[in-house]
Parts: structure tokens; sequence; C-alpha cells
């Protein structure tokens, strides 16, 4: 299976990820800290994508329940990018059932979805879309096509490790990515010549 620009950022920082986490279960404060940097500002665009505006709330109370459990956590650097996304779900599908609402609507797929190899020209235009534009045209997918791309391009977990924060088969993954990453290419030809204008022009992997 291919990588996504996120993916693949992500990957450079796991060994250091890996060690942080391994000091902070001894203690380390500023260990911690460092696992939170690395982490939070990925894990805070992806609940953006599932909470909108309340994703800081959210956010902060998964880091209060990855604190509070962070000796219970076996595992490296990859390892700990797909606790906290699992973590930070829970959050979010708990504060989504208190309001009585949805992070988007339409009908919910059945299976994971996937991102398919990194020469898809869906994937490639996509990358190209800043983060607060990338969000917002995830967010017209159906639900669970949208956090599978959200995991994979803004966390960076592979296919598997989506399939298990999301409790669904990965056996479907490809082909039901393939039929997200279309959909988004042609909400990308649907913008006006040279996209939607924001002040954010990061890419999606760099969400803030």
């Amino acid at each position: 299976m291919g990588k996504g620009r996120g993916s693949r950022r992500a990957e450079t920082h796991d060994k250091e990820l890996g060690d942080a986490v391994a000091r902070a279960q001894q203690g380390d404060e500023a260990a911690f800290s460092t696992a939170y940097r690395i982490v939070h500002p990925s894990l805070l665009g992806y609940l953006r994508g599932l909470v909108g505006d309340d994703a800081e709330d959210v956010a902060s109370d998964a880091w209060l329940e990855v604190a509070r459990d962070l000796g219970r956590f076996r595992g490296d650097g990859a390892g700990f990018r797909a606790w906290t996304a699992t973590i930070a779900r829970h959050r979010a599908m708990d504060h989504l059932r208190r309001i009585r609402s949805r992070p988007r609507g339409t009908a919910l797929e059945s299976e994971l979805t996937g991102l398919p190899s990194p020469r898809d020209t869906a994937a490639e235009a996509f990358e190209t879309v800043s983060t607060r534009q990338a969000l917002a045209l995830i967010a017209q997918l159906p639900r669970q096509q949208a956090e599978a791309v959200l995991l994979q391009t803004v966390i960076g977990l592979d296919g598997p490790a989506a399939a298990r924060v999301l409790g669904k088969r990965p056996g479907a993954v490809r082909s039901a990515t393939h039929r997200g990453l279309r959909r988004l290419e042609r909400y990308l030809a649907s913008l006006p010549r040279g996209g939607v204008t924001d002040s954010d022009s990061s890419s999606l992997g760099d969400s803030r």
C-alpha cells in the first residue's frame, strides 16, 4: 500500500517519539512534552475533521487520558500514534453523542477505507491543498471514509493501524479509499481556479 505525505512525515519522527514515550513512562516530564509536541498537531487536525471547532476541548480530554494511562501503553512510536488516535476518537464519539450530532452527514460506508498508491492522481491533488481546505473537503465524504482518510493523511497511520483504530476489517481498504479519493478529486476539480484562499498555507500533514 502506498504512503501519503502525512504517513512519510510521521515515520521520520517515530524513533524520536518512541524514545520520548519510553522516557516519559519513567517519569521524565520533558520527554512527555516532546511526545506531545510531535503528536498533538496531527491529532488536533484529525479531531477537527470529527468535531470541528470543539477539537481543542476534545483534544484536552484525550491528553488527560493519555497522561493518566501512559504507564499501560506498550509499543513504539507508530504504536503510540495509533493509541493516542484511538483515545481521541473515543472522546470525539462521546462528545458527538452528548450533543446529539454527527461529524458529517450522508450514508455510512460499511468497510474501512485506506490510501492507494502515492501515484494516484487524486491523492497527489489532495496533498496540494491547505489544511483548512483539505479538512473542509474531507468533511463532505461519508463519515467512515472521512475518518480513514484523516487517520492516514493527518495522523500518518498505515492501513492496518487505521483499521484497528476504527475497529474495522482492513480487507476493503484500497477499493473503498479509491472511491473516497475520487470524490475528493471531483471536489477539487469543482473549486475556482487557484482553489480556496485562506491564511493557512500548510499541507494536511502539517495540521496545527
